[in-house]
């Protein structure tokens, strides 16, 4: 079992990217160390705090792929949002975040992915974007003691990286 990221139903110049669920895990926590290093603004930091909350050690092996349309876009900010998270995915190609890993990943084969991910969201557009994702992921579910975004964008002491509504992504491998 593994997990899937599509860029969209009617796209076909671009296949799905395909991970093991260990290869998701580093992707995931690559891509989470790199945002929460270079989010500034609220919606940066939840556009990485929606990407951390892809937590397999919590929500399941194999359960957090995602269409590209799924993340929470915003029509009015699409623009600089697109163009953050393509720096987020440079950064991370780059290796800056890298270090702060406890363990040496397969730097070509996570890059390999990386890369691909970069191509879908170079190839998202505006008008893929459903804002009713946003809006349904920021409400989130009134029964829920925890919220969906923490307030004030906490981030883990020891990692550095937003904290989502699970905890920590890396935290929760751990222990």
């Amino acid at each position: 079992m593994g997990n899937t990221i599509v860029l969209n139903r009617n796209r076909e110049n671009i296949k799905p990217l395909s991970m093991t669920n260990t290869l998701t895990e580093v992707f995931l926590e690559v891509l989470v160390l790199s945002g929460s290093m270079t989010a500034k603004t609220n919606r940066e930091k939840e556009l990485i705090i929606w990407l951390a909350q892809r937590d397999q050690e919590v929500v399941g092996m194999g359960t957090v792929g995602f269409d590209i349309d799924e993340l929470p876009w915003t029509i009015d900010d699409f623009t600089k949002e697109k163009e953050f998270l393509i720096e987020v995915l440079e950064n991370a190609i780059g290796g800056q975040v890298w270090i702060k890993l406890n363990y040496e990943p397969n730097k070509e084969m996570v890059v390999t992915c990386l890369e691909h991910f970069k191509k879908m969201i170079l190839s998202f557009e505006v008008n893929d974007v459903d804002e009713q994702q946003y809006f349904e992921w920021t409400e989130g579910n009134d029964q829920d003691e925890t919220p969906t975004v923490p307030v004030g964008y906490p981030k883990c002491d020891r990692h550095n990286i937003f904290l989502s509504c699970h905890g920590c992504l890396i935290c929760n491998k751990e222990y």
